[in-house]
């Protein structure tokens, strides 16, 4: 019965395509898309496949001499072991420069301030710097930065983590990732129950995360913060950077250029209420807060804690051509439901963020210049921008 089922679909998704395909009207068009777009994939792959065949060529190599140096012992001066360590503390230590390195045949003498959350790996890392002999351990220890200098800034550094354990893979670990999915997909899908369900869900997770290269938190929605997408685009206005900023700073604005978004409603100084139409028509509201405002430099804001979309904006003015033109750097970030998945959703339904970002700013650069935004009514030049509140100083706004 399941096979009969299986060929009845078939039969109708084959006769759908061809008669997509074969339409007489846009059939010829069709068919030279679909053309470019097999030749596309094809290079693509191929591409694909020399990368991983490279990544794989030199971790392998890679691995083969770090071996071999292991077994045999290699007669290193003191000048290049010092160099080795001091590289080697750059990856577990978050003040390098406020530990003193001493070599001396081969053996280490480490002094100087550290914290204790960083100590037992800079012993351990420098101990396995190829060369060393023996480390001293002078190093003072201390919980907190306290009112020490050298403990002041500085960066927690992620150390030697494990290929699958960080932020990005490289190609090898992507490719293996992807096999080792795609098996537990396909042993998922042919059995039932707890594990059979259980190991889809793995291997379809695996199996995304190795073709987008992208975290699961970030992937899922589930801990990604605002962070799950992220647009960076730049455009250059012909009006005062006085105008300009005046207009995005009345978010109700928005709604004017922004073709997903339905309203935004502002009350008080810094605080807006959004309503966005999301992928199949699905609208989600939520409150944002203005995090940092300058007066024709810089506007910036974010979702409140708690919103069903976590979103932040950030936008730079900068005036062009002795005040005649504005250039504006625009970053956002939000987090959809279903994060980088719900993006991927969005792209099926031929919704893709960026591209649609594209088409807002050229409708928002028609708009300040010509007083009329594609598809739009025609506005005056005194519709264009309502009036900043009189107590938006010049103080960020926390």
């Amino acid at each position: 019965m399941r096979a009969t089922w299986w060929l009845v679909g078939g039969g109708v998704g084959l006769g759908a395509g061809l008669m997509y395909l074969a339409d007489p009207r846009s059939g010829r068009r069709r068919r030279a898309v679909a053309h470019d777009k097999a030749l596309h994939a094809v290079h693509e792959a191929e591409n694909a496949v020399g990368v991983v065949t490279r990544d794989l060529v030199h971790r392998t190599r890679g691995f083969f001499f770090n071996s071999l140096g292991r077994i045999r012992r290699e007669d290193v001066d003191d000048r290049t072991i010092e160099a080795r360590i001091r590289s080697a503390l750059g990856r577990v230590c978050s003040h390098p420069h406020a530990i003193h390195v001493n070599v001396e045949g081969g053996r280490v003498r480490l002094a100087g301030v550290v914290l204790k959350v960083e100590h037992s790996k800079i012993l351990s890392r420098a101990t396995r710097v190829p060369g060393v002999v023996d480390v001293a351990d002078n190093l003072r220890v201390f919980k907190q930065p306290g009112s020490h200098p050298e403990l002041q800034g500085g960066a927690q550094r992620p150390g030697d983590r494990p290929e699958f354990l960080q932020r990005n893979w490289s190609p090898a670990a992507r490719f293996v990732a992807g096999l080792g999915g795609a098996s537990l997909l396909t042993w998922g899908l042919s059995h039932r129950g707890v594990p059979g369900m259980a190991s889809t869900l793995l291997g379809s997770l695996l199996t995304l995360r190795s073709i987008t290269n992208i975290e699961l938190k970030r992937l899922t929605g589930v801990g990604g913060g605002r962070l799950g997408i992220e647009i960076h685009k730049d455009i250059t206005v012909h009006a005062p950077v006085e105008e300009v900023f005046r207009f995005w700073r009345a978010m109700e604005n928005f709604s004017r250029f922004m073709s997903h978004v339905e309203e935004v409603r502002t009350s008080g100084a810094d605080r807006s209420h959004w309503r966005v139409k999301g992928p199949a028509g699905i609208v989600f509201e939520w409150d944002a807060l203005i995090t940092r405002l300058i007066p024709h430099q810089v506007l910036a804001w974010k979702s409140v804690e708690g919103s069903t979309v976590e979103h932040a904006g950030i936008i730079h003015f900068e005036s062009l051509n002795e005040g005649r033109s504005t250039r504006l750097d625009i970053r956002m970030s939000y987090n959809p439901p279903a994060g980088a998945l719900g993006h991927a959703f969005a792209r099926l339904l031929g919704v893709s963020p960026k591209k649609q970002m594209d088409d807002d700013l050229l409708r928002f650069k028609s708009l300040i210049e010509t007083g009329k935004a594609t598809g739009h009514e025609t506005v005056s030049r005194e519709q264009l921008s309502v009036p900043t509140p009189e107590h938006s100083g010049s103080q960020p706004v926390h």
